[in-house]
C-alpha cells in the first residue's frame, strides 16, 4: 500500500484506529510477531539492581533515506551501510526497552509502539510476558519522549490504560510541546516536507497524552528519583528528549533513547541527521555533546534503536564515534 493510499483510508484524529508509524515513514516489511525460538528479553545486574531488557520488535524502512542521514549524499550513505556489511537499500531499526526493578519499584523507561504498531512492532506486551511480568506490577513508566513508538504502548485501542497502577513521568517541555504541536513547529524539521504525516501523528500523539493525563507527573531534571535515576535534557530529536542514568552504588548506566538512530551512520557522521528530528540541527549539536561525554567518560550506554540488545560503549574515532557493542558470553 502506497503512502497517499493510506493517508487517504486512516484518519487517526477522528478515529480510534491508529495508523502503523512505520508504514508512514516508508514501505515497511512484514514479518511476523515475536518469534517463537526468541526470549524477547535480556537480563543482568546494576549493582542492586536488577536490569531487563525487553524487545518492541523492530522498524524495517526502505529506501534508507531521507529516513535516515537526509542531509549526507547517496553515494556516502552506502559506502557506510557497504563497510559496515550491512544493506544498502534498507534500514533496520530495534526497539529497545528497558526495565529496572528495584527493592519496592518496577519501572520501565518508555512503553513502546503499542497502538501505532505494524506486525514487526508492538511486541513488549509479548516481551513482559516471556520474563514473567506482569502489566500490574509496573510502578513506574519514564517516558524519555512523546513520539509513537515510545508512548503507544501506554493505552490500548479502547482507551484503556495498558499499565493501570503506573505513574508516568515525562518533561514538562515534552509534554506541553505536544500538546500544542502544529505543522508550524517543524519548520526546522525533514518532516516539514510530510504535512499529511505530521497533520496524523500529531493529533495521535495528543489523543494518547490526554488519556493518560491523569498519570502523569513532570520530571524534575535537576533531582534524582527514587535513589537510582538521574536525568538530562538533549534537545533537537523532540525539545524535551530526557536523557535517564541508572545507578547503584558506583555502577551506572545511561539511556539515551533516540539521541542516535543507526550505528552504521551516525557516529562516524552525527551531523546527518535524522528524518525524525524536530530540529535537525539542534539534535546534530545534542548528540554530539552528548555522544562526546559518553566517549570521554566510558560509559556503558543503552540506546532504544540500536541493535539487540543496544547496550554498548561510545568511543572516539577518526574526529567522530564509534560504537562498541557490549559482550555477552553466556547465552
Amino acid at each position: 500500500m502506497n503512502r497517499r493510499s493510506l493517508i487517504k483510508n486512516v484518519a487517526i484524529a477522528a478515529t480510534a484506529s491508529i495508523l502503523p508509524l512505520s508504514e508512514i515513514f516508508s514501505k515497511a516489511t512484514k514479518p511476523v510477531s515475536l518469534p517463537k525460538d526468541g526470549a524477547g528479553f535480556k537480563r543482568f545486574s546494576l549493582g542492586k539492581l536488577e536490569l531487563t531488557i525487553l524487545t518492541d520488535g523492530h522498524i524495517v524502512a526502505s529506501p534508507v533515506q531521507p529516513f535516515v542521514a537526509p542531509k549526507a549524499t547517496k553515494e556516502a550513505v552506502e559506502t557506510n551501510l557497504k563497510a559496515a556489511f550491512r544493506p544498502t537499500d534498507s534500514i533496520d531499526l530495534a526497539m529497545n526497552v528497558l526495565l529496572v526493578r528495584s527493592e519496592d519499584r518496577l519501572i520501565l523507561l518508555d512503553a513502546g509502539m503499542g497502538i501505532f504498531a505494524s506486525e514487526s512492532e508492538g511486541w513488549l506486551l509479548q516481551s513482559l510476558e516471556r520474563a514473567h511480568i506482569s502489566v500490574d506490577a509496573i510502578t513506574d513508566i519514564m517516558v524519555s519522549h512523546a513520539h509513537p513508538d515510545h508512548i503507544g504502548g501506554l493505552v490500548s485501542k479502547d482507551n484503556q490504560l495498558v499499565f493501570p497502577h503506573a505513574t508516568i513521568h515525562i518533561s514538562k517541555i515534552e509534554y506541553d510541546f505536544w500538546l500544542k504541536a502544529t505543522l508550524a513547529d517543524f519548520s526546522k524539521s525533514e518532516l516539514r516536507h510530510q504535512p499529511d504525516f505530521l497533520k496524523q501523528i500529531i493529533p495521535g500523539i495528543q489523543k494518547t497524552l490526554n488519556l493518560v493525563k491523569n498519570k502523569i507527573r513532570f520530571i524534575d531534571i535537576d533531582k534524582p528519583l527514587y535513589d537510582c535515576f538521574t536525568f538530562q535534557l538533549a534537545p533537537g530529536h523532540t525539545p524535551g528528549l530526557t536523557l535517564v542514568t541508572v545507578y547503584s552504588g558506583t555502577e551506572k548506566l545511561i539511556y539515551i533513547a533516540d539521541l542516535i538512530h543507526s550505528d552504521a551512520l551516525l557516529f562516524a557522521h552525527p551531523e546527518w541527521g535524522f528524518s525524525g528530528d524536530t530540529d535537525i540541527d539542534l539534535a546534530t549539536a545534542s548528540r554530539v555533546k552528548v555522544l562526546k561525554q559518553l566517549a570521554d567518560h566510558r560509559m556503558r550506554t543503552f540506546a532504544y534503536h540500536l541493535p539487540w540488545p543496544g547496550l554498548g560503549y561510545v568511543k572516539n574515532q577518526d574526529r567522530a564515534f564509534a560504537w562498541v557493542p557490549d559482550v555477552f558470553s553466556t547465552p
